[in-house]
């Protein structure tokens, strides 16, 4: 389950839909009584109890999709780029602890991020919502 207040229009989260788990997009919050609206499968929007809802893991196939690019540094480390945002995995590191940063925001991550808690991070940092990529 996710909290209603992590919640943000643009975020990527699996619903519970037809028996299974699908993955959407939120595309409007009902504050009064605490449902997401998630477009699921193209066009179709279903609103959510926040019970019905579950996160993604941020990892670098996330990354990938949301259109990072990927570059190794000669000290073993993984600077992931996206325009002028970074994410930094040190010498072994994976995404249980990072650095990202957005010119002079820099933020040090201590503990596992999901997906759509790095969109809100990016947000904040840009004031730009974080995308899937196009195909």
């Amino acid at each position: 389950m996710i909290k209603y207040n992590e919640l943000k229009v643009g975020d990527l989260v699996l619903a519970e839909y037809d028996g299974g788990w699908k993955e959407g997009e939120i595309v409007n919050l009902n504050g009064d009584e605490k449902q997401v609206c998630v477009q699921i499968e193209e066009m179709q929007e279903f609103w959510f109890q926040t019970n019905q809802l579950k996160s993604l893991t941020l990892d670098e196939a996330q990354l990938f999709r949301m259109g990072f690019q990927k570059h190794h540094n000669d000290d073993g480390s993984v600077k992931y780029m996206h325009g002028a945002f970074r994410v930094l995995l040190s010498t072994g590191g994976n995404f249980n602890e990072f650095d990202m940063w957005y010119r002079e925001d820099r933020r040090h991550i201590v503990h596992p991020l999901s997906l759509h808690e790095f969109q809100n991070h990016y947000y904040d940092m840009t004031k730009v919502h974080l995308t899937k990529a196009e195909a």
